[in-house]
């Protein structure tokens, strides 16, 4: 070969390997090391949830603690806290959830057995362990701790669930502990929300229809039995059925928090215009934190809330996807069973609160008052963070590879041509 035309060859191809590298490292800066949407949808609930908080829990705060920002400097400390805790895990990798979920698992069994020995009764429910000045409710790590070592289970006996009924029915003996630990307390929508996250990850992991149906129908069966065996929960389901009937028995609490959605209308009342937080409606800065949102902003301030929460959830499920896409199906279970635990807690407390279920004792995610419920929730949120991370980070070295690997090629091929 001619040396100048040889001398332009390796020009060339010098100058496309250059152009090519940085054209990467292009791309590579321009993609965030993280989802800034899923961010930026937490710190939003985070600030509705503190400003809501606050304008919700000042009667009951004064007539307390005669001081009207007693819960909102306490929610602004478990703000504070839950942030530290995401950032903490953060930085964990999820093969530690994948090494300690079975450990975890017996933690939370340990946490409700303390709870119901030694647990602090709050209106005839004992959810709570006291630690000094911090309280902490079991049931919300307990949730979490569960999801992880199912996510485990379905990774480590993916075959058996699918083709073997002992496979399938074994994380629903651990379930089955899980239900008489929380009916003692008793907290039957925890039991609710882990029951159907449960079922809707061994639909995901493949599981047969007749198992699937069967369980179904048991755990409807076992639910009715609940109910019917159970003086207060009857009392709930005929408050739900029919409020007005008995609306300062039995229905007082929906009658009032419907009263607060009506009040609001389009628009609301303005911030710190609600009425029925004047002690009107029990739990007002709590359970029924949405029947004052309503109130306050009207039908567009629940809008904007439960739009922020669809895009949490479609986020978190784009992100399962994504990792089961890339052979990471326990980071693909945990995402899927976080996701799916948000969208069924949001819509038993709006539903409850709006009359389309009977009420239960479960917060609005990331919205809500309640210290162990914003710091369990906030580190599900940044394990979704943590799993979308590592996922970019693969596509980033897959695609460092790829370039590496042609540019090799590529070199080789010049090589041959010079020869």
């Amino acid at each position: 070969m001619d040396p100048s035309m040889q001398s332009t060859s390796h020009r060339i191809i010098q100058q496309f390997s250059l152009s090519e590298m940085f054209a990467n490292r292009h791309d590579h800066a321009s993609q965030r090391p993280y989802s800034l949407l899923l961010v930026l949808v937490c710190l939003a609930l985070y600030t509705i949830g503190f400003i809501i908080v606050t304008s919700a829990s000042m009667p009951i705060a004064e007539r307390m603690y005669d001081n009207p920002y007693h819960f909102a400097i306490r929610h602004g400390i478990y703000v504070l806290l839950s942030i530290t805790a995401a950032l903490i895990v953060l930085n964990i990798p999820m093969q530690f959830w994948r090494v300690v979920n079975p450990y975890l698992l017996f933690l939370a069994i340990a946490l409700l057995i303390i709870v119901i020995v030694n647990g602090k009764a709050v209106y005839g429910s004992t959810r709570w362990i006291v630690l000094g000045p911090i309280t902490v409710q079991p049931a919300e790590p307990a949730k979490l701790f569960f999801f992880l070592y199912l996510a485990g289970y379905l990774v480590r006996r993916y075959e058996q669930v699918q083709d073997n009924l002992r496979g399938f029915f074994k994380p629903l003996i651990v379930f089955f502990v899980f239900a008489a630990l929380l009916l003692m307390q008793p907290d039957l929508g925890t039991v609710v929300v882990m029951f159907t996250t449960t079922l809707a990850l061994l639909f995901l992991a493949g599981a047969r229809l007749g198992h699937f149906l069967a369980v179904i129908f048991t755990g409807a069966a076992a639910f009715a039995l609940l109910i019917a065996t159970s003086d207060y929960r009857r009392a709930r389901i005929s408050g739900f059925l029919d409020p007005w009937a008995d609306p300062f028995g039995d229905g007082y609490q929906l009658t009032q928090s419907l009263m607060a959605y009506g009040r609001g209308s389009w628009f609301g009342e303005g911030l710190g215009n609600s009425l029925q937080k004047l002690e009107f409606l029990p739990e007002a800065h709590t359970d029924f934190i949405m029947a004052i949102l309503a109130e306050e902003f009207g039908y567009v301030g629940i809008l904007i809330v439960l739009v922020l929460l669809f895009t949490l959830i479609v986020k978190g499920l784009q992100i399962s996807n994504l990792a089961l896409s890339n052979q990471r199906p326990f980071e693909a279970f945990t995402a899927y069973g976080i996701s799916i635990w948000i969208c069924l807690q949001t819509a038993i407390n709006i539903g409850a609160s709006s009359g389309l279920l009977p009420t239960k004792g479960l917060t609005l995610p990331l919205v809500s008052y309640g210290g162990s419920s914003l710091i369990i929730m906030s580190i599900a949120v940044a394990l979704l963070v943590r799993i979308d991370f590592e996922l970019r980070v693969d596509g980033v070295h897959a695609i460092s590879r790829s370039a590496r690997s042609s540019s090799a090629k590529k070199t080789k091929a010049g090589r041959g041509d010079d020869e």
